[in-house]
């Protein structure tokens, strides 16, 4: 799976292409099971986090589309699909329980450094444009 770093996800996303928005916190995919559906990843430390060594990119945790119709399992590691083993149902609950629990404890954390970062951007926007004038 290639990666493509860009500032806005596009409206349209290629297969076997991970677009990446640094700015936004978040990267994007068509599920390589070959299903079509659009997952989304969003890079938070309670969340997933995305390693860049210069030449291909990781997302840890797993990605699990429980979700999703196709229910599939994989890693991302340095640009390829590391598949992994199905879940049952139960696994699946019980992994889903456990992230809501993750996500508690640091959803205020991360929603106020995400809060603090999109607000730094927005007042160095205001900067420039005014610099600009």
């Amino acid at each position: 799976m290639k990666h493509k770093f860009v500032d806005f996800i596009p409206e349209r996303l290629e297969d076997d292409t991970l677009y990446i928005s640094i700015e936004y916190d978040i990267a994007k995919h068509k599920c390589p099971c070959g299903c079509g559906d659009e997952i989304v990843t969003t890079l938070a430390p309670s969340r997933w986090k995305m390693i860049y060594d210069g030449d291909t990119v990781s997302l840890y945790p797993s990605i699990g589309n429980w979700t999703h119709k196709c229910q599939s399992h994989y890693y991302i590691t340095k640009d390829q699909v590391i598949w992994q083993g199905t879940f049952s149902e139960g696994m699946i609950g019980e992994t889903l329980a456990n992230d809501r629990a993750d996500l508690s404890d640091d959803a205020a954390k991360d929603d106020r450094r995400h809060q603090e970062r999109l607000l730094d951007r927005l007042r160095r926007k205001i900067r420039n444009r005014q610099q600009q004038r």
